[in-house]
């Protein structure tokens, strides 16, 4: 649904990786190292799964570019490993939200790591404006009926966005009539895949030649599912006790102006941070709502945040 701009190597960098790359290979490696234990760290080529798929559809990693570009995500998303485990643990506590939204509405298990790879699965910002979870802009989110303003930003609502991007998905498999191309969709949007499938008389996804962002898009995607799927196999090593598990809420509902929601919040045995934890679309330290509005608050059960 955005732009974003990614950093490159200069090509000053490129040459002294060039110069580097040269000295260290020009040198003869030795078959035994005397001086390697077996607690040193060591980094391995990945093996790429005969068989991969994005949502059913089969992943042509028989073809050479494809399984380069599968490459690159598998490496890149296994040897990151502080963000893997980040990702691991959020999603302990975010998935269970996102599973069963896509789930009523036919769309496939598989799109939910298409929140990991737009925004961590934190509410972000992104430097075109985009916001929240599935990083959603502002046009957009008007465009599908959420409330954005300086009082109230509900791009920053899990639920509720994540009903906005399965809406798009399905606007979007209409059109293209696979999930694949839904997925780059997402990315690139509805008219910029159309554009790049009539301009280069293509109708597949791995047929495209794309952007950077978009072209790597639904690789990551996949790459994170592998991984996903089997942690220890990519070196990911954790309990259940190791992740972020939900804190149980109440849903309250209010349909008047809230003047002070420090005091609010206290009336609940919480305090402010503890209350915009739980609520982060509640942009302000108060609640306009002259429309009266009715809203729903999640109220998280005071004894988790009790020393």
């Amino acid at each position: 649904m955005r732009f974003l701009k990614h950093t490159f190597l200069t090509i000053g960098m490129i040459s002294v990786i060039g110069f580097l790359v040269l000295a260290f290979t020009s040198q003869p490696i030795p078959e035994d190292n005397p001086d390697t234990s077996e607690n040193d760290y060591n980094i391995y080529a990945l093996e790429i799964p005969e068989f991969l798929d994005f949502s059913g559809e089969v992943i042509p990693v028989q073809i050479p570019d494809i399984r380069e570009r599968m490459d690159r995500e598998l490496l890149v998303n296994t040897y990151w490993q502080s963000n893997g485990l980040l990702l691991f643990k959020r999603s302990y506590r975010y998935f269970p939200v996102i599973e069963p939204i896509l789930k009523s509405y036919g769309i496939p298990d598989d799109f939910k790591y298409l929140a990991l790879i737009e925004s961590g699965l934190q509410n972000v910002t992104s430097p075109a404006g985009a916001k929240g979870f599935w990083q959603i802009m502002k046009s957009t989110g008007k465009e599908y009926g959420l409330e954005i303003n300086t009082n109230v930003d509900e791009r920053y609502h899990l639920e509720l966005s994540t009903h906005v991007a399965c809406r798009y998905f399905l606007k979007a498999k209409e059109k293209f009539g696979n999930w694949t191309l839904t997925a780059a969709a997402y990315n690139a949007g509805i008219r910029g895949i159309t554009n790049q499938l009539e301009k280069q008389n293509v109708s597949e996804y791995y047929d495209l030649l794309l952007g950077e962002e978009t072209g790597r898009y639904v690789f990551r995607a996949v790459a994170l599912k592998e991984i996903f799927a089997h942690p220890k196999k990519y070196g990911f090593n954790f309990t259940s006790n190791d992740l972020y598990s939900t804190i149980p809420t109440s849903k309250i509902k209010v349909d008047t102006a809230v003047t002070d929601f420090v005091q609010f919040a206290a009336k609940f045995g919480l305090n402010y941070k503890q209350l915009k934890i739980h609520n982060p679309w509640l942009r302000e330290g108060f609640l306009n709502n002259k429309s009266r509005k009715l809203y729903t608050l999640d109220i998280p059960q005071k004894e988790y945040y009790s020393n």
